[in-house]
């Protein structure tokens, strides 16, 4: 397994788009470590090439971890479910060669707080 850091710093509006290293395999976690950003910051979370979606959530107050997941579907399309009407399934989201893009919103003037990204 990997881990990529990436320490962010919000701009005077208390908001900044930030970019890991290329990343190539699963996501296990991301980990928020707050180190001075305002409470109720805002999180959306991405791969930066297809958008797809790892973690968004607001009003964050403190460090967190979150283990993204997607729902797996069949050949045609169809959701996969444990079990008939059952819970669906999910896995890892995987990334090819892209950047986790990072978006922060009401962070404060000129705070920071990093992020570390767990691949396998």
């Amino acid at each position: 397994m990997k881990r990529y850091k990436v320490t962010v710093t919000t701009a005077a509006d208390g908001t900044v788009t930030a970019y890991s290293p290329r990343i190539s395999g699963k996501i296990h976690q991301i980990e928020y470590v707050k180190t001075d950003y305002a409470n109720g910051v805002d999180f959306t979370i991405t791969g930066e090439a297809t958008g797809v979606n790892l973690w968004t959530e607001s009003d964050v107050n403190a460090s967190a971890i979150r283990a993204p997941r997607q729902p797996t579907h069949s050949q045609v399309g169809a959701a996969l479910l444990y079990a008939a009407g059952g819970t669906a399934q999910t896995v890892p989201v995987a990334l090819a060669n892209d950047r986790v893009k990072i978006v922060l919103a009401q962070g404060g003037n000129a705070k920071t707080g990093a992020f570390h990204i767990l691949v396998d």
